[in-house]
């Protein structure tokens, strides 16, 4: 099973790609992560990631696919994978698509998180996370269980993202609806797109997102 989480940041896409992955034994593939891992990795493409992202500049989209295209050929793959983070635009929809044809394989879901620009702002202007393992907290919906210690690994020292201040916050969500909505219609002229309340509880959000994946197995496909 081959899942896009599509959705501003902040909608959730991360929590819901865990708990897929937990539940169904498919991998997460954050397009981040896996940057930051092939720059990381010392190989010879990984040198090229690096010297691009060091420059400051955008990692071009051939780039990405082919570093998509590496890590889907790894055995852990194999069940199949959920991708969060990527395709942002029409062109990346396009060449993601191509990539996968190339190994015999498809989407099988698209799922949007939705989320409205008001509560971006109010979820994510409250956020920070351990500094030490990336625990994610809130400072009125996620609390770490003893004050000041991560219920995690324990560590006392938290960070907070500098784009998560309210006014990074509604500029991030204009960039998303500029550029990322328009793949919207791509994904539901064939037939996979389904929106998912992202406004709701976590709960309910992973039961909306089981309940999409559930009906279209057991119709043999995609509803």
């Amino acid at each position: 099973m081959n899942i896009i989480l599509l959705g501003p940041p902040g909608s959730g896409k991360g929590t819901q790609a865990k708990r897929i992955e937990q539940r169904h034994g498919i991998v997460q593939l954050s397009t981040g992560d896996m940057l930051r891992a092939t720059a990381a990795s010392g190989t010879e493409f990984g040198t090229r990631v690096k010297a691009i992202m060091d420059s400051g500049q955008l990692v071009p989209d051939d780039t990405i696919i082919e570093m998509i295209n590496d890590r889907i050929a790894q055995p852990d793959c194999r069940r199949g994978f959920i991708l969060d983070g990527f395709p942002r635009t029409v062109p990346q929809a396009e060449a993601l698509d191509a990539m996968l044809a190339r190994h015999g394989l498809k989407l099988d879901h698209v799922i949007l998180l939705d989320v409205d620009a008001a509560t971006l702002v109010d979820r994510l202007s409250g956020r920070f996370t351990c500094n030490r393992c990336g625990a994610s907290y809130h400072e009125r919906y996620n609390q770490p269980r003893r004050e000041g210690i991560c219920d995690v690994c324990g560590s006392p020292e938290f960070v907070r993202r500098a784009d998560d201040r309210p006014e990074a916050v509604t500029a991030r969500f204009e960039v998303y609806r500029r550029q990322t909505e328009p793949i919207l219609p791509y994904y539901t002229e064939r037939g996979i797109l389904r929106r998912v309340d992202g406004v709701a509880d976590i709960d309910a959000v992973t039961a909306e997102i089981e309940s999409v994946l559930s009906s279209a197995s057991s119709s043999g496909g995609p509803v």
